[in-house]
């Protein structure tokens, strides 16, 4: 088997969110590269976080002051609070967001989490 060499084009034209992998938090890398081989899966920034992935532009997880914020469904993101394993999120306006929950370091598995929410992100209605 011959190995190609790929040009600048090609290179550009690949979507892998382990692309920007440079600028991502190093705590919010391990998530990164688990969504590496999935096309539809970028990294980039929004809010004032430079880790956050998003599938066919939607976001679903982010790293914010150290935390993994993820988009999960109501029920199950008031389920996460109660049981003390996470907080709604706010994004600094003052008002929870209901689908999206703030998990710190250590409190749950952040790669699974991520994997809810995309799911959960892809598969919503438009």
């Amino acid at each position: 088997m011959t190995k190609r060499k790929s040009t600048k084009a090609q290179k550009a034209t690949k979507k892998s969110p382990q692309r920007k992998t440079a600028e991502v938090d190093p705590r919010f890398a391990p998530i990164v590269s688990a969504f590496a081989g999935d096309r539809q899966v970028n990294c980039g920034r929004m809010f004032s976080s430079n880790s956050v992935l998003n599938v066919n532009g939607k976001i679903f997880a982010m790293l914010t002051k150290g935390s993994l914020v993820v988009k999960l469904p109501k029920a199950r993101v008031d389920e996460m609070v109660s049981w003390g394993h996470g907080t709604h999120f706010d994004p600094g306006h003052g008002r929870m967001m209901k689908e999206w929950v703030v998990v710190g370091p250590g409190k749950l598995d952040w790669i699974e989490l991520a994997r809810q929410a995309r799911r959960y992100v892809k598969d919503r209605k438009k």
